[in-house]
């Protein structure tokens, strides 16, 4: 009988692993070394150590890296990239900089294509959809030929106003698989972004082309392996918009998996914030690696309809995450007299000095071990061990040249990274208009409760909320989501000229698709269900905001356009400070998203405390300048109701959480560890 629904987190460092048990109703969480050469491994080693037959598993989704990884890395398949002739350079020409205007170090980011591996293809589709210039298909043969004597590994096909009428990307691509074979790479742009802009349209095509032979190796690589081992169940991943959907559909579409890792602590904040009732929450996932930022804004997650991955963008449904490189890897040195933290990480292999795996140089978990804020015992779950001795070596060779101790080494190490991720939740909260002193702050991944109460004291944050299992808790939240399907249409109307019904009936289309889509998925007609936006913007403006619809119907209402204009100018005056009631609006794009509801685990009960006594030890931990005897508790003997006050280290096998002085500890009636200062109100 299958009875574990499974969620796996890879990351740089470890692979997390959440089972949820149907019949006995309770989570169960571990970790396992990330394998960079091939990550299968790491995900089948994870995944047996908390499940002994696949064949027991009636759910399995994951988040995926690969894409990422062979972004960031330049590691994906060289692409040939057609263009409608004529115009075959906005990839290159790509975009000036409007908020960099005057920078005089303003660099454009280097293109995945270079320009020799840029062709123009006859042909011509018209703004209305119309064809002017039928497709050059001897062109396209011809392109074929350029494929295999380069020995590329994909093509990108962006025509002008595909997303009017995709005839000619569409025989383009049939022609290219009839010369390169039904399994070659071939990314069309209307598929990959269905939206105007053709620079962003095409390098979204770009970036799929570029990894998505990768990412499809590698599902392939995984589902045959899971297979083998007796998993009965369709293998899901995250996308980037925060749901899921099989792989399967991810081989299609391997530009949604792209940012699949992340976005689970988003979705684990939105589930949250339902279950506390606090509407807004800054989450911070720091792992081995990288620190995450993700928000959660009147109990939903801050979804944008397009992002930009080192200055290349893409157009599609992504959860806001602002990354940088602070991770509990990140490595310390010295450069022009000052001390540099991250973003360069020791990763997995070597890793930190005191994983005793090689690595020398020091990092910021070697300075929390230092410093006696780790179990270097209990490391991990107890998978390691870690060597002080190493730790403090590396921590003391750098801190020969600055003239400092090893402790005041080791703090400043951690004060420096926490400076660098004060920073990050700043650019997604400040710049934006979003006082980060309203929400609460929300501290996950293995290494973010470590630093989470240091970083809400330097932003004027009052709440910190530890959930459990707060090193997976990235995975624990994959298991909360839903199959997810976007769509969007071009829709180019002055508010004056709009026809409401005509709108509506576009909508339904697109529900109907979107509905059809999920049923091929499997889910259930009971479970199916959509929701619409559509994009807004003040006449002659140039840029949207997504303002989202009651439903389909709505348009036909003989108010719609003015109920349209007041939401878009509540949430123009909350982007920008201002706004221009009454001025002509412009509808531009029309969105869809089909939902299909795969079930929630039911929330785990959590035992409640018959009085404030718990087991706990006392050692010295370095806060402040200064040692300090500290409690050291462990997570599984705080039950609900229990409080206590800092100087304070909480230990558990995902994480371990630093309570500086001046602050309290509640555990609340769902086990998360909420951390308050001591006079906050």
């Amino acid at each position: 009988m299958t009875r574990y629904r499974v969620s796996m987190d890879i990351g740089g460092t470890f692979t997390d692993v959440v089972t949820y048990d149907d019949v006995a109703g309770v989570f169960a969480a571990t970790k396992a070394s990330t394998t960079p050469g091939n990550l299968s491994e790491g995900v089948l080693a994870g995944l047996d150590s908390v499940v002994e037959q696949p064949s027991d598993i009636d759910f399995l989704v994951h988040g995926t890296t690969q894409g990422l990884n062979a972004f960031l890395e330049r590691r994906g398949v060289p692409v040939l990239l057609l263009g409608t002739a004529g115009v075959e350079d906005s990839y290159h020409i790509a975009r000036g900089p409007r908020t960099r205007l005057y920078d005089l170090h303003y660099r454009k980011p280097t293109p995945l294509v270079p320009r020799r591996d840029v062709l123009g293809i006859g042909g011509r589709i018209a703004a209305d959809g119309g064809e002017l210039e039928p497709l050059d298909e001897d062109a396209v043969r011809a392109a074929a030929g350029t494929v295999r004597e380069r020995g590329l590994g994909a093509v990108a096909i962006a025509f002008l106003f595909s997303y009017k009428n995709p005839a000619h990307e569409l025989r383009a691509r049939d022609i290219l698989l009839e010369e390169l074979g039904d399994g070659f790479t071939v990314s069309v742009s209307h598929e990959a972004a269905k939206e105007w802009r053709e620079y962003e349209r095409t390098s979204s095509a770009v970036i799929e082309a570029y990894t998505g032979p990768v990412v499809r190796s590698y599902l392939e690589d995984l589902e045959k392996r899971l297979a083998d081992r007796g998993l009965a169940v369709p293998l899901h991943v995250m996308q980037s918009s925060g749901g899921v959907l099989t792989a399967e559909s991810a081989r299609r579409r391997p530009l949604q998996t792209l940012l699949s890792g992340p976005v689970g602590g988003a979705i684990a904040c939105a589930e949250l914030s339902r279950r506390t009732g606090r509407p807004h929450l800054i989450g911070v996932d720091m792992g081995g690696t990288s620190f995450d930022v993700s928000l959660v804004v009147e109990g939903e997650p801050d979804v944008s309809a397009e992002a930009k991955l080192e200055g290349l963008p893409m157009l599609m449904s992504i959860v806001n995450i602002h990354t940088v490189g602070a991770g509990g890897g990140s490595v310390a040195w010295a450069e022009a007299g000052g001390l540099r933290v991250g973003p360069r990480s020791a990763g997995a292999r070597p890793g930190p000095a005191c994983y005793g795996r090689g690595g020398t140089e020091p990092t910021v978990t070697d300075a929390n071990l230092l410093l006696g804020r780790i179990d270097p015992k209990g490391f991990a779950g107890g998978q390691m061990t870690l060597d002080v001795g190493a730790a403090e070596a590396a921590v003391t060779e750098l801190a020969a040249e600055f003239g400092l101790s090893p402790l005041g080494m080791a703090e400043g190490i951690c004060d420096v990274a926490n400076s660098t991720m004060a920073q990050a939740i700043r650019t997604i909260t400040v710049s934006r208009g979003i006082d980060p002193r309203e929400s609460a702050l929300v501290a996950f991944g293995g290494a973010g409760p470590m630093h989470a109460v240091f970083l809400a004291r330097e932003l004027g944050i009052v709440e910190t909320i530890v959930p459990s299992f707060p090193g997976t808790f990235s995975a624990w939240g994959m298991l909360q989501t839903r199959i997810r399907q976007d769509y969007t249409e071009p829709y180019f109307f002055l508010d004056d000229d709009l026809d409401g019904a005509d709108m509506s009936a576009a909508l339904h289309r697109m529900e109907a698709v979107g509905l059809d889509a999920l049923a091929h998925e499997g889910v259930s007609d009971d479970a199916r269900g959509a929701t619409h936006a559509v994009d807004v913007r003040y006449a002659a403006q140039e840029y949207t905001l997504t303002v989202p619809l009651r439903d389909a119907d709505e348009p036909t209402d003989p108010g719609f356009v003015t109920a349209v204009a007041e939401r878009f100018a509540e949430l123009h005056e909350s982007r920008y400070g201002h706004a221009n009631l009454g001025a002509p609006v412009e509808f531009v794009t029309l969105r869809t998203t089909a939902f299909g509801d795969l079930g929630r685990p039911a929330p785990q009960r959590w035992p409640v405390a018959d009085s404030q006594t718990f087991p706990y030890e006392v050692r010295e931990v370095v806060c402040g300048g200064e040692g300090r005897d500290t409690m050291v508790v462990r997570r599984d003997d705080l039950l609900v109701g229990h409080t206590f006050a800092g100087p304070a280290v909480v230990v558990e096998d995902t994480a371990t959480t630093v309570v500086p002085p001046g602050y309290t500890v509640t555990v609340d009636d769902i086990g998360s560890l909420v951390i308050r200062e001591k006079d906050a109100k």
